[in-house]
């Protein structure tokens, strides 16, 4: 009985053992800077990348609604409402369009540069 009994114990200790990776269960959290958000180096790569192709000065008047998003002036003015857009919120047309949503630190980039007052800098 007592043999039984430790065979038990052991398959027990034995199958509550487990190995997994650490980055499984806490993976690192991404860094994602909104402290000093600059119109040059944080926002212009964005809208380079996933807005000109529709909202240049040359494709607005066909693609982006007459929405031409390459100056500060023009982003700014717009500011309000490219965060709903990018948020996909519900009654307001998604963007970037026909494409997957920002990633989350990109739109919380975007968000502070708006709610730093979209500065030009």
């Amino acid at each position: 009985m007592k043999k039984k009994l430790i065979y038990l114990l052991i398959l027990m200790l034995a199958s509550a053992c487990s190995w997994e990776n650490e980055e499984t269960f806490y993976p690192e959290a991404e860094n994602c800077d909104t402290l000093d958000v600059s119109y040059a180096m944080d926002i212009v790569p964005v809208l380079s990348n996933h807005c000109y192709s529709c909202h240049s000065n040359a494709n607005a008047p066909d693609f982006g609604s007459g929405n031409a998003f390459e100056d500060h002036a023009d982003v700014s003015a717009s500011s309000s409402l490219i965060v709903k857009v990018i948020n996909h919120m519900e009654g307001i047309p998604a963007m970037p369009k026909n494409s997957d949503k920002l990633d989350d630190c990109t739109i919380s980039i975007i968000e502070a540069w708006v709610n730093d007052g979209s500065p030009e800098n």
